[in-house]
């Protein structure tokens, strides 16, 4: 029978790859079909010889991830289990690969999947859609797989300045320091992707660069991915402004939520602006993402229904209480 042994590197590297309680190395034995011996530092694959193979490049999978200083989650399992049983993953969507320990970034949603098929073969891609549908994450990744094949030579996180009905004042320090809180969501998204000191290397090389939208006027980006996240909150003439910054070999990316707009009252967005200016568009994608497309923690779906039923419907009026001093 055909077998493959993998030497692994201490107890650390162990539990990290077998999982709690060995989960992981269970499910990738039941997915894959093979045998799997684990004793004195050494993991025995036994099985037909294609799944054995497989089974080798899902465990090297998280032993890179493992290398990379990084925990090792049931989402990662996932990923590399289904890179090896389908090129395209599920129902035959495609992916998209970081090649950071082979790991894949999949749809989980088919929402998701007309969204990374916009996001790899157009040069600028709308997404529309509520919190935690992957607007963004997605987005991120995209950039890091055309930047980690040198298909682009920087990547641009840019997001309108504007404060989500709070009024934080003048912050302190350089440019950077004042515009990261407006940027936590990209940052966080590119954390998960990239090792945080490669990100302070790329960022001291200016292969990533973040910026206020009000910083993009006059600039042309070539060979960029330039992603503009919150983009119900510039108003129109900010969007055309970012848009015609597209220079050769550039994709753009702009997402939003066009139920959230933080803008003046009265003041058209420019994302629902160029969803209806640009739809006829050659190269132009929109996607639209919904509630069956969120894919964070699932208490948020049912966050974002209650507050959809609750525009819906009137608010209840408060009852009278003696407290008040209204009368029964």
């Amino acid at each position: 029978m055909p077998e493959v042994v993998i030497s692994l590197d201490g107890q650390g590297e162990e539990l990290a790859v077998y999982g709690s309680r060995d989960q992981h190395l269970r499910r990738i034995r039941d997915a894959l079909g093979v045998r799997v011996l684990a004793r004195r530092g050494e993991l025995k694959i036994e099985g037909d010889l294609d799944r054995v193979e497989q089974a080798r490049r899902v465990f090297e999978g998280l032993r890179s991830i493992h290398h990379a200083k990084k925990a090792i989650s049931s989402e990662d399992v996932g990923d590399l289990i289904e890179l090896e049983l389908g090129p395209r993953g599920d129902g035959g969507f495609e992916s998209i690969e970081i090649r950071e320990g082979n790991r894949s970034v999949r749809p989980r949603s088919t929402g998701q999947a007309r969204y990374i098929e916009a996001l790899l073969h157009k040069e600028l891609v709308l997404c529309i859609g509520p919190a935690g549908t992957g607007k963004t994450y997605l987005a991120v990744a995209m950039a890091v797989a055309l930047l980690r094949k040198s298909r682009i030579k920087k990547i641009v996180l840019v997001r309108p300045a504007v404060e989500a009905g709070e009024h934080l004042g003048f912050l302190p320090g350089d440019l950077e320091d004042k515009i990261n809180p407006y940027l936590r969501p990209l940052l966080d998204a590119l954390h998960d992707l990239m090792d945080y000191d490669q990100i302070r290397r790329y960022m001291d090389g200016d292969l990533i660069e973040i910026a206020p939208l009000a910083y993009m006027r006059g600039r042309t980006l070539n060979d960029a991915a330039i992603i503009l996240d919150e983009g119900q909150n510039a108003t129109v003439l900010q969007m055309k402004m970012f848009l015609t910054r597209m220079g050769q070999n550039s994709r753009i990316v702009v997402t939003g939520d066009v139920t959230q707009v933080d803008l003046p009252r009265g003041t058209p967005s420019g994302l629902a602006d160029a969803i209806e200016r640009l739809r006829d568009i050659p190269g132009v994608a929109t996607t639209f993402l919904d509630r069956s497309d969120i894919v964070r923690h699932p208490l948020v779906q049912s966050i974002v229904d209650a507050y959809e039923a609750g525009e819906r419907e009137p608010a209840p009026e408060p009852a009278p209480s003696a407290a008040t001093g209204a009368s029964p």
